[in-house]
């Protein structure tokens, strides 16, 4: 495997190659793209993917991704101009991507400002409110998980975020009505330790859930698109996302194995199925 960094004005964008450039095989690249997670959150799905050449990346702000714009922020249309520029440096054309959660938004934003860029694009439980029926009372529950944050710490906006993404169905008063779940419970840290820098749980997120998909123009675009959602995901948000964004596409999510980190090893943390992932995810490019 090749470190790589291509170095803009506004970052250091690095990047891993696993496998020779142009592919042997004459396949593209298969780019993995995740959000707020860098490469090393892919390395048990790589692992499986062996016949492919692989590229994972830090996004800007993330890993050894070093910005330079003076911003924050988790913006999915200027990470989709980084991965432009990646794709033109890579030299081989078009390439494949497999995008899970915040990645998926990205790679919707992607194709959308720069559809020659991706073959084929799988989009794994986009974190999306806008498609959502309960759009509003999703954005209340959310601003909840991040007042939570702000108010207590990690470990009690993260409790609050498992409590989001583990509620069934619409959200509802019932919901928001409920008393947030104690984080010591769950295994999470109950005391504060003084920052607010988390890129998942603070406001550098708000440009994620929030972005608003073209569907138009993801229609309009050359690109393959397969929406993506974990079999263990069904009725949750964003498994519900993936539904929703599929059918406005006139097309049927495709199920994959686990839930939203489906992809991460057997004996990881939180236990993955990287092994069938890989196999579904060999399927869906094809």
């Amino acid at each position: 495997m090749q470190t790589r960094t291509l170095a803009t004005a506004e970052v250091d964008l690095v990047h891993d190659v696993a496998g020779p450039l142009p592919p042997a095989d004459g396949r593209p690249p298969l780019l993995l793209i995740g959000q707020p997670m860098d490469a090393s959150g892919f390395r048990a799905l790589a692992s499986h993917l062996g016949d492919r050449t692989v590229v994972t990346y830090d996004p800007r702000g993330l890993g050894r991704s070093v910005r330079h714009d003076g911003r924050t922020d988790s913006d999915p249309e200027v990470q989709a101009r980084d991965l432009h520029a990646l794709v033109a440096e890579l030299g081989t054309g078009p390439v494949d991507v497999f995008a899970s959660s915040g990645g998926a938004v990205t790679g919707l934003a992607w194709v959308t400002a720069f559809p020659d860029d991706v073959a084929t694009l799988v989009a794994h439980e986009p974190p999306l409110f806008g498609p959502l029926p309960d759009a509003e009372v999703a954005t209340r529950a959310y601003d909840r998980v991040r007042e939570t944050y702000e108010q207590r710490g990690w470990g009690a906006g993260m409790a609050a975020f498992v409590g989001m993404t583990t509620w069934v169905g619409e959200f509802t008063a019932e919901f928001l009505a409920q008393p947030l779940p104690d984080p010591a419970a769950l295994g999470m840290p109950p005391e504060d330790d003084g920052r607010r820098d988390d890129p998942l749980l603070s406001a550098r997120s708000l440009p994620v859930v929030r972005y608003r998909v073209d569907l138009g123009a993801l229609a309009a675009a050359p690109t393959r698109i397969v929406l993506a959602v974990g079999e263990e995901s069904a009725g949750v948000f964003p498994g519900r996302v993936a539904v929703e964004l599929a059918a406005r596409l006139d097309q049927e999510p495709v199920v994959f194995p686990g839930g939203h980190g489906g992809f991460s090893a057997e004996d990881a943390h939180w236990p993955g199925q990287a092994t069938a992932f890989a196999e579904r995810l060999r399927a869906a490019l094809m």
